[in-house]
């Protein structure tokens, strides 16, 4: 019983996460789009700063802690080849949310490194990550 509450935590603090990653290159966006407006871009990097720093972070150390716990309970996982691509695309999502945090950093400095356009592409990143960790955990490949 123990294990499906700390399962239906993960799944919860995970979706709360890919909230965030999915919102922050959207906020990202926008800044760019508005960096010559000097209240947009401090309306803007306040936004971010919130995201990351109240959503995303504890979200991501939630799903991570849970996830480490259900491992924990259950390290037969460990030998499973799909439970190896699922670290691999959990990786992805922490050096997404690194590089977010970095973006976030540049932009709130006035150093708009990134074009909107680019900041629209990069924003696709979670989602696929997001499929194709879900096909490996509720498909097995490689099983």
């Amino acid at each position: 019983m123990l294990y499906l509450w700390l399962k239906a935590f993960h799944i919860i603090f995970m979706v709360a996460w890919f909230a965030g990653l999915f919102y922050i290159f959207r906020l990202f966006v926008y800044h760019a789009k508005y960096q010559d407006q000097a209240n947009m871009r401090q309306a803007y990097a306040l936004m971010e700063r919130k995201l990351i720093y109240v959503i995303m972070h504890p979200a991501m150390l939630l799903t991570l802690l849970l996830g480490i716990l259900l491992i924990a309970l259950n390290p037969a996982v460990l030998r499973a080849p799909w439970f190896h691509a699922k670290l691999l695309g959990v990786a992805g999502l922490i050096g997404y949310q690194i590089f977010a945090g970095i973006t976030a950093k540049r932009f709130a400095r006035g150093d708009f490194f990134l074009s909107e356009r680019a900041c629209r592409f990069i924003n696709e990143v979670p989602t696929l990550l997001l499929i194709a960790i879900v096909i490996l955990v509720v498909v097995k490949p490689w099983a």
